[in-house]
């Protein structure tokens, strides 16, 4: 019994840390760790442009790119919880953060999955060539960024 307790308390302390967030400890610290944020999210950014822009019909439809991006977008949401786990907000530093992001981690970790399950939907709509649906799957990634960026962004 002792040994099935001691395992259910360790296997519940490697599952909680991604729920809370770290302090930075020195200026230097939170500088980076918006530095490497806003690279990701700009990376984001750069890959949602083409995809926006061929759901407005501004682009060809090319299921290479839809594809493409939508892998790359869902590997940069993997990475979302990581680089937001530190929190930043006792330093001074330029970020457009809204310090909800650390005091409601759990909806903002929550959001960055469903970033990550609107991309694979995204590719397994590109992959089919299903030029009926793509646009509403580009749609529904682009909601998940503006679902977070209106809870978690300062405008």
């Amino acid at each position: 019994m002792k040994k099935v307790l001691i395992s259910l308390v360790l296997a519940a302390s490697l599952t909680v840390p991604s729920a809370f967030a770290k302090e930075a400890n020195s200026q230097k610290q939170a500088d980076t760790a918006v530095q490497f944020r806003q690279a990701v999210l700009q990376l984001v950014r750069s890959n949602m442009g083409p995809l926006g822009a061929m759901a407005k019909g501004q682009i060809e439809y090319d299921a290479e790119v839809m594809n493409k991006n939508a892998l790359r977008i869902e590997q940069l949401a993997t990475m979302m919880d990581d680089y937001f786990a530190l929190d930043t907000r006792k330093f001074e530093v330029k970020t457009e953060a809204s310090d909800k992001i650390w005091e409601e981690m759990e909806d903002f970790s929550s959001k960055s999955h469903d970033m990550i399950n609107a991309a694979a939907n995204l590719q397994k709509v590109a992959a089919a060539k299903d030029v009926d649906n793509y646009r509403k799957a580009i749609g529904d990634l682009g909601a998940t960024c503006k679902a977070c960026h209106d809870k978690f962004k300062i405008d």
